[in-house]
């Protein structure tokens, strides 16, 4: 018996333990206009189950807006800015050096990262000197680690650089 075969006769013989009950949302529905927020780090929690309007994240598979009821997922993100747009109508920007996202059916996301800084904490004049700096270990004759690490730390701070004023 095929495998495809042996899977449709499962289905026929045990139809409640096998299938899940599968969730529909039409326009109509009632939907709830907020997210519970948590962002965390391994040493601090930014936001702890905060209601929230909308999250933008920058997932590896591209920019995504996050609103509530958002179909359930999991996204590594890459490094990049995290836009939370508040209640109050008011946003604010962290800087996230990568981690994890995972939206959960109830409206719930969670965001974890090992580092996330305020946008305002960043000078614009520091960052074009650290591009500098990696932009010479990078072009230089340093060991093959200084340089791979430096191309690494010259595409996050031009991340980084195109969101600072």
């Amino acid at each position: 018996m095929s495998s495809l075969r042996f899977a449709r006769a499962a289905l026929r013989a045990r139809p409640a333990a096998i299938r899940l009950p599968l969730g529909r949302r039409t326009y109509a529905d009632a939907v709830a206009d907020k997210i519970k927020l948590s962002l965390a780090m391994p040493h601090q929690n930014l936001y702890k189950s905060t209601d929230v309007v909308q999250v933008n994240v920058p997932a590896e598979s591209g920019e995504m807006g996050i609103l509530a009821n958002h179909v359930p997922s999991i996204e590594q993100l890459k490094p990049g800015l995290v836009e939370i747009i508040e209640e109050s109508g008011g946003s604010k920007q962290f800087f996230l050096s990568g981690g994890f996202a995972v939206v959960q059916p109830d409206s719930r996301l969670s965001v974890n990262a090992v580092e996330a800084y305020p946008l305002e904490d960043f000078s614009a004049e520091a960052i074009r000197n650290q591009i500098a700096e990696a932009q010479k270990i990078a072009g230089g004759s340093g060991s093959e680690q200084d340089i791979a690490e430096a191309k690494i730390e010259l595409e996050v701070l031009e991340t980084l650089q195109a969101h600072v004023k």
